[in-house]
């Protein structure tokens, strides 16, 4: 029988109720089979409390080596971020069209719309498949061994794409190289969740999404040097770049410990431990390590009772079936809320009526200010949440769209529409990436089950490519002259859209703020609704059932009474 906790205070007389989510029959399930049970959770109690009550610089002072390790793995995404951009900055590049492209009737040099779309889509489709192989590579073998071999991988698959004769090798290039490209795309964001505490965990996911950023500004600011050149070198260079980075990151990663969290799930305890101790400080004499493994592994024995398995089938299976939707579409949203404008902007400018060089500049400042607002999504999340940057920054990309698509109306000839236009993308950008570029990484890793969080991941990550064919199919025959033409008209398209995902977001995405994994375990086994999460009092270690929270208030004094 669910009951009811009031609570007075004392100091204003005020009562709220309080919705209480308790381990229930998973903690149950759990002490008849573990007679050891009462003492790894009261270890796994304290660990948990330690973790809730640390800020942010003490978790930073306690957790230095662990943000060295994520950063540095994730730094494999400058990589995809870099290359992504290029190509796209390429179809608007003089000397790449005359080589691959074909010549128009005004003498000028056009990849075709076909071309277009198969070459952006050759990386996406390699991806896909490098994302279903590292969720299981990932998982048997560890994520140092899986980056490491994936990180080799990119030396040779380089070359096709520096010697590439025609628009055919280009392809295969593509989508090879899209392989290893894909495990990096999750493998960085799951590394990342798993090596630091609550209060590092939305700072090293999104960290991910800045990298992917920075690698767009490297792209962007390459090519515009690149601009003067007028021989084949000028797309050869860029291409060649891209060696800078994987001997480095390799030897890295030889160093860097693994997560432990996957060695607990591979019942290393003791190695879990090891990797705790090389991945924290001595700054804090209150810390744990084994206070902290105990809560790992409390949380890894409360998902299997849960949720017993670990293939992409459990994915959707019980409660697990509600955590995958809302990773899927929480990822699949930065593709259908209107981005294809960004990964396109060079290509975009140019057919505005921008000229080449000044299309350069614009694309330029468009990734620089990306940037600052990843950074500034940093402070955002820490006071309002991740559910309520989504939702406005929904909103507000959607007002956005609608506003490019009617300024498009003006005529071909109007400057002024012309620089309106550059201008709404500019804003826009600033927008997604202050909101829904870096949250949804922050958002995947915390959303998903410790046991399913790799193939989570992936399954999330692959409908957000399979958007992102569909974006590469048709935003190349929405811009292209030679297709459909709708140029800034394509704001309404994705503003309609937009809205459709601001809905979805209100009702259904979550807010995980805060929480362990323990804790969000038992949320969703609860099945409590998307928009209680933030305010639901959680004590994944006891066997209680569940009480309602409509205020939050500090309290003197605490009185049960049964719920009406």
């Amino acid at each position: 029988m669910p009951t009811v906790v009031h609570i007075e205070n004392g100091a204003k007389g005020k009562q709220a109720t309080i919705r209480y989510a308790g381990g229930g029959g998973a903690i149950h399930r759990m002490s008849t089979g573990n007679p050891h049970l009462l003492d790894m959770n009261e270890k796994a109690r304290e660990g948990t409390k330690h973790e809730h009550g640390m800020t942010l610089w003490q978790a930073i002072k306690l957790y230095p080596k662990a943000v060295a390790w994520s950063a540095m793995l994730s730094t494999a995404l400058i990589m995809e971020g870099y290359d992504i951009v290029l190509l796209g900055s390429f179809f608007a590049f003089p000397t790449f069209r005359q080589k691959f492209g074909e010549k128009q009737a005004d003498g000028t040099y056009q990849l075709s719309a076909a071309w277009q779309s198969g070459l952006s889509n050759g990386a996406v489709a390699g991806e896909i498949i490098g994302l279903f192989i590292n969720g299981i590579m990932s998982e048997r073998f560890g994520y140092r061994r899986a980056m490491i071999w994936s990180l080799a991988a990119t030396i040779p698959l380089i070359a096709i794409l520096f010697f590439a004769k025609n628009t055919a090798t280009l392809q295969v290039g593509e989508v090879l190289l899209g392989i290893p490209w894909g495990v990096f795309q999750t493998l960085t964001t799951a590394y990342a969740s798993e090596v630091c505490p609550v209060a590092l965990r939305a700072y090293l996911t999104t960290y991910v999404n800045l990298c992917w950023i920075f690698g767009q500004m490297i792209a962007a600011g390459i090519l515009r040097i690149m601009l003067s050149r007028k021989d084949e070198w000028s797309w050869r260079i860029p291409y060649a770049l891209q060696w800078i980075w994987p001997v480095p990151i390799i030897v890295g990663v030889i160093f860097a410990p693994e997560s432990p969290w996957w060695l607990v799930r591979q019942g290393r305890v003791a190695d879990a431990k090891k990797a705790l101790l090389r991945l924290t400080s001595k700054s804090d004499p209150t810390f744990d390590v084994d206070q902290t493994v105990a809560m790992i592994v409390h949380t890894n024995d409360l998902e299997m009772e849960i949720s017993v398995g670990t293939s992409y089938l459990d994915c959707f299976k019980g409660v697990d079936l509600r955590r995958t939707e809302i990773a899927c579409l929480a990822w699949a949203i930065q593709n259908l809320c209107g981005s294809a404008f960004m990964g396109y902007s060079t290509y975009f400018y140019e057919q505005a009526g921008f000229p080449t060089d000044k299309a350069f500049d614009l694309s330029l400042a468009q990734y620089g200010i990306g940037f600052i607002g990843s950074i500034g999504s940093w402070f955002l999340m820490s006071y309002f949440g991740r559910r309520s940057l989504y939702l406005w920054g929904l909103f507000i990309m959607t007002i956005l769209l609608f506003i490019i698509g009617f300024i498009a109306l003006a005529p071909d000839s109007s400057t002024g529409a012309t620089w309106a236009v550059g201008s709404m993308l500019l804003v826009y950008t600033f927008v997604y990436d202050i909101t829904i570029g870096p949250v949804c990484y922050s958002i995947i890793a915390e959303i998903s089950s410790v046991r399913l969080r790799t193939k989570t991941i992936v399954l999330a990550r692959n409908l957000y490519n399979m958007c992102g064919i569909m974006n590469n199919v048709i935003t190349p025959f929405m811009l292209n002259p030679s297709a459909w033409n709708w140029r800034g008209k394509t704001g309404f398209f994705w503003g309609s859209i937009c809205t459709l995902c601001f809905i979805w977001t209100y009702f259904r995405l979550p807010e995980p703020k805060g929480r362990t994994f323990g804790e969000l375990d038992i949320l969703f086994e609860r099945k409590i609704t998307a928009r209680k999460f933030d305010t639901t009092v959680v004590d994944p270690f006891a066997s209680t059932d569940i009480f309602k929270r409509t205020d939050s208030l500090d309290s003197d004094k605490l009185t049960f009474a049964p719920d009406d």
